[in-house]
């Protein structure tokens, strides 16, 4: 590309967008890249501070900005996004369906670490709605070497940055444990908000069990569920240290595996997962602060489960990061710090 004045421009392809910013009216491109610069366009750019544009050259060694950022987003892209219009060097990657976002962040570091070019976007295991902005990416300079491109592409190592796990849908058994439920004593104010909090997804419930505090009951209410075509339990109440809270037990029972039963997470540290047969049919057991705070561990957990993610121990400990609850007054979540 070379710079020349705007009024000795005209003929000349720009190789760059012209950007136009009228407070409280418009912000964008007055001019795209490879537009042909006209006589009448010039009081435009001079109005816009362009006393100097660049002009196109051919340079087998060198990429534009537009392109550049096409080999980002081709290193990017996965299934269930889709990018948005190259505007000003930037491409945008939008989510085509609800669903959890997962980031290799190895290959993220790696392509950023390459500098003059960048890659952002949410957490991993961030989980998003259809037409939610996932990532952006543009290189820095107006044109870049094709080499250093090549080298991001090598640096993805031949993968994906991204991928976007859609929600499936599960048929979900609720146990709700403690003789003061199963006995009438108090009313069950545990179910309602996971019922509540399994709205946002794709489940239907195929039953609902209630255990008073001996593990073998609640051992024969989750193998009931679990007949009954289940692949996802989740177990209230009873989950506490306390000798007489046995729902661990019954977990333990059922399970074939157990993940963890603890979670570095406030509120959740009482947390239980665990899996049963080969199809790894999650089973959890739900510490009280479910039932009466607004965020906890199952806000982190349940998103990723219901994409069909497997979790392992390693899942949890990373949890510690972040794993603070801060209970704001004015609740963003998952826009805000924890889980992340």
């Amino acid at each position: 590309m070379k710079l020349m004045r705007s009024e000795d421009a005209v003929g000349q392809m720009l190789c760059h967008d012209i950007t136009q910013i009228i407070p409280g009216v418009k912000k964008g491109p007055v001019f795209k890249k490879g537009h042909i610069i006209r006589e009448e366009d010039v009081p435009v750019l001079l109005s816009v501070g362009k006393e100097h544009v660049y002009i196109w050259e051919v340079d087998e060694t060198m990429l534009h900005e537009n392109d550049a950022a096409q080999v980002l987003c081709d290193i990017s892209i996965n299934e269930n996004m889709h990018p948005g219009p190259v505007s000003e060097g930037k491409i945008e990657l939008i989510a085509d369906c609800p669903g959890v976002l997962k980031v290799d962040r190895e290959r993220l570091m790696a392509v950023n670490s390459q500098g003059e070019m960048m890659i952002a976007c949410h957490h991993g295991d961030f989980p998003v709605e259809k037409g939610d902005k996932l990532a952006g990416m543009r290189v820095i300079p107006l044109i870049i070497e094709k080499e250093k491109m090549e080298r991001a592409r090598e640096a993805a190592a031949g993968g994906q940055i991204f991928t976007l796990k859609p929600y499936i849908h599960k048929k979900v058994g609720i146990v709700t444990t403690g003789s003061e439920v199963y006995y009438g004593r108090i009313k069950d104010a545990f179910t309602p908000v996971l019922l509540d909090k399994l709205s946002a997804f794709d489940t239907e419930i195929v039953g609902h069990e209630l255990s008073n505090d001996d593990a073998a009951m609640t051992v024969a209410a989750i193998e009931k569920l679990l007949a009954a075509g289940a692949d996802m339990i989740l177990c209230s109440g009873g989950m506490s240290v306390d000798p007489d809270d046995r729902t661990p037990l019954a977990i333990r029972t059922v399970a074939d595996r157990v993940v963890t039963y603890g979670a570095p997470v406030l509120p959740g540290a009482m947390f239980m997962l665990a899996y049963k047969g080969e199809d790894n049919i999650p089973i959890l057991g739900l510490p009280g602060c479910v039932m009466y705070a607004r965020r906890t561990i199952l806000d982190l957990v349940l998103p990723r489960i219901m994409t069909g993610e497997v979790l392992t121990k390693a899942d949890f400990d990373r949890l510690g990061e972040g794993g603070l609850c801060l209970n704001c007054p004015v609740c963003t979540f998952p826009n805000c710090g924890f889980g992340k």
